[in-house]
């Protein structure tokens, strides 16, 4: 039997780029949301209680969070994922442009839905817990998904 499953195993293509299913998607609607919000202006954020230095961390967040994850994800491009210094490099820009989506969706939630249960949240409002999920994901698993040979 277990020779079996080790067999099928093996059949498996390798779908090694399959992250991209999830990292597009996401980066493009982190860029289009960020976008949104320019030309910055201070008042948007304050009408939400927001100052403006983190109006400004959010505004430019969500765009170079987008972007980073993008770009984070060339380094997984089986020809540069062999570079040693570039799958490295990917892996810290995919994991911080995680952290940074986890951070602007938390503020998201704290800020402006302010849930009172966790899941009645989760059932309600999934399209930002989907979000924050995105986010956790990649600030947790990075390029090593991809890159794992590099880790030695």
């Amino acid at each position: 039997m277990i020779l079996n499953i080790e067999k099928y195993w093996k059949m498996l293509p390798d779908l090694s780029l399959s992250h991209l299913v999830l990292r597009v998607p996401l980066s493009l609607l982190f860029i289009q949301q960020g976008l949104s919000k320019f030309p910055y202006n201070a008042e948007d954020g304050a009408s939400m209680g927001i100052n403006a230095l983190v109006w400004w961390f959010v505004c430019y967040g969500e765009v170079s969070a987008g972007f980073g994850l993008l770009i984070g994800g060339l380094a997984s491009i089986p020809k540069l994922k062999d570079i040693t210094v570039l799958a490295v490099l990917g892996d810290m820009i995919t994991r911080f442009s995680g952290i940074v989506m986890c951070c602007v969706v938390t503020g998201v939630i704290w800020v402006v839905i302010k849930p009172t249960n966790l899941w009645q949240f989760m059932l309600d409002d999934y399209m930002h817990f989907s979000l924050w999920a995105g986010g956790l994901y990649f600030a947790l698993r990075g390029n090593w998904a991809v890159a794992d040979d590099n880790r030695k």
